[in-house]
């Protein structure tokens, strides 16, 4: 017997994220921008009706906007994180397996339950009643599959939600309907190449023998052959797999001109990635810092540089880290005419990790505690407060460089400052 796999997805996460607590907003046009407001990367339904595309910039919607009355929404990532684990618990309830794929999406084991499509309605209206976010959920023996069972009862009001597709008669009715560009993993040019081999669904690609889909796109495609022929090749991570990098990186709301100003930015970078690494209980043994100029306007000076220093020993520690992102920063800032140069993104990569308590010693280390008394007492007054209630001084105080987030909703579920107040 073949174990039903099921992954259910927040319907326009961030828009339902943003109106779980602006109601009056349902059946309005809402979008939510990228990362400095720059273009829309979460549109609802009746935006998406009014033809706003995926990626649009904002400065070539606001016509749309303003005659539609379109709600403009910043991204609040920090929102969105807190909802997408409220979620996450509501679907534990449901598995015993579940597997976080993305933000707005998971994988999970249905096995053992006699009624599928009862039991994963009963999922979606626990959602709805305990986090307030409609979700979709596809079943079927495969991960591809069930993908595919998703993104069809997206689609079709007919599934109200819920599609299992462990039934093969139902399996061959429904790929013929799929275009092969909507099958999980088939990219831009693994679609052209299948198309100029007259493979257009997801039927078409199903029959593809199985060494002209490695010769095409080698163990990738085979795999995702083998998933729509109902062979699994893709197991349940029961388990986080260990991370074995992390970047933090951003663009800035306005150049930065000055390596004080733009080590102010890596300053903070490189804080937001030690305390991510703390979180996750690792160290890292490599650290690169990067920046660069706007590679959209080449009528302007352009420059880009990145360094890469190894850590001995391997390191969680903040003032540690920011001390070697220093010296990367230095080394790769430009020897003449600097001052021309508006940078207008930086970031700080960290690889190499491993379990802090793995950490290896050099011959003179001595072994003390994870972590100093001044980074605990740092992370302890951050968390207690809020994020940036201390930072250190190269992180600056006007910090100019910030991200644009003019339309940021409040961080109602982790800041007490914002929680909403009823009058």
């Amino acid at each position: 017997m073949k174990t039903p796999i099921a992954i259910s997805d927040s319907a326009n996460f961030y828009v339902s994220a943003e109106r779980l607590f602006e109601p009056g907003l349902k059946n309005t046009p809402v979008i939510v921008l990228s990362n400095n407001d720059g273009c829309a990367v979460a549109r609802s339904d009746e935006a998406k009706a009014l033809g706003i595309k995926m990626g649009a910039p904002l400065h070539k919607l606001k016509d749309v906007i303003t005659k539609h009355g379109v709600c403009v929404f910043s991204s609040n990532y920090t929102l969105y994180g807190d909802i997408s684990r409220r979620v996450v618990e509501v679907y534990q309830e449901f598995s015993p397996t579940v597997e976080v794929y993305s933000i707005d999406e998971c994988f999970m084991d249905l096995g053992g339950f006699k009624d599928r499509e009862a039991h994963a309605q009963k999922l979606r209206k626990a959602v709805l009643h305990k986090v307030g976010i409609p979700v979709r959920v596809g079943i079927a023996s495969t991960k591809t599959l069930a993908k595919c069972a998703n993104d069809i009862a997206k689609k079709n009001a007919l599934f109200d939600g819920v599609l299992d597709m462990m039934d093969e008669q139902l399996i061959d009715w429904l790929l013929p309907k799929v275009p092969v560009s909507d099958i999980w993993g088939i990219g831009r040019k693994t679609n052209k190449k299948l198309g100029r081999l007259g493979i257009y669904t997801a039927a078409d690609l199903q029959r593809m023998p199985i060494k002209q889909a490695r010769s095409v796109g080698t163990v990738v495609l085979e795999k995702t052959v083998l998933e729509l022929q109902g062979e699994p090749c893709l197991a349940l991570d029961e388990v986080e797999p260990q991370r074995k990098g992390m970047a933090v990186t951003r663009s800035a709301g306005m150049p930065m001109f000055g390596f004080d100003v733009l080590f102010e930015a890596i300053t903070a970078h490189t804080t937001r990635a030690a305390e991510k690494l703390r979180q996750n209980e690792l160290a890292a043994g490599t650290l690169t810092v990067f920046f660069h100029t706007n590679r959209h306007r080449p009528d302007r000076p352009q420059y880009a540089s990145s360094r890469s220093i190894q850590l001995s020993p391997m390191s969680c520690d903040t003032f540690e880290l920011v001390r070697a992102a220093r010296k990367c920063a230095i080394a790769a800032w430009p020897k003449a005419n600097s001052n021309q140069y508006g940078f207008t993104k930086a970031g700080v990569m960290l690889d190499d990790l491993i379990p802090i308590e793995q950490r290896p010693l050099t011959l003179f280390d001595v072994p003390e505690k994870q972590t100093k008394p001044a980074v605990e007492a740092l992370d302890q007054i951050n968390r207690q407060f809020e994020i940036k209630t201390i930072t250190l001084g190269s992180e600056g105080v006007e910090r100019l460089w910030r991200m644009r987030s003019i339309h940021r909703s409040p961080r109602y579920t982790t800041r007490l400052s914002d929680l909403p107040i009823v009058r």
